[in-house]
């Protein structure tokens, strides 16, 4: 690595605490509240917790989406994936961007839709394979 981008990183770790400081109170506010593994990943790694909330930071506000339509993305994540805490942090935080009470349960309604199609797939697949010739028989008859 360039020395300059040694001294650049070295300079930015100076800072990490103060970030991480900024970063809480900005997702408190962006949430209505703070998730409890935030506070938990600064005091254990200050450093990597700055570097992760700035990345973090730009995903969730992307220049492409308004915050409404990010939050109603990440809420649908969050419920496909059975992240509840998560879930409900972001239900709040999209209904504060201006999520109606109706475009959040269509959004958690999608998102259970593509939750149930994954596990149908994978289990319908397995029940199939456990039983082949009754699936060859349906097939050709």
């Amino acid at each position: 690595m360039k020395e300059a981008n040694k001294k650049a990183i070295s300079e930015f770790l100076q800072h990490t605490d103060s970030i991480g400081d900024d970063m809480l109170e900005d997702t408190k506010e962006m949430l209505g509240s703070m998730p409890f593994i935030l506070p938990v990943q600064k005091n254990e790694r200050p450093d990597y917790f700055a570097l992760m909330c700035i990345a973090d930071d730009m995903l969730c506000r992307p220049p492409n989406l308004s915050a409404k339509t990010a939050e109603l993305v990440t809420l649908a994540a969050a419920a496909a994936s059975g992240a509840n805490q998560c879930l409900k942090f972001h239900i709040r935080a999209a209904a504060k961007e201006g999520a109606t009470k109706g475009e959040i349960f269509d959004t958690i309604m999608i998102a259970a839709l593509v939750g149930k199609t994954k596990i149908l797939a994978s289990a319908l697949r397995d029940f199939s394979e456990a039983y082949p010739e009754e699936s060859q028989q349906k097939k050709s008859g």
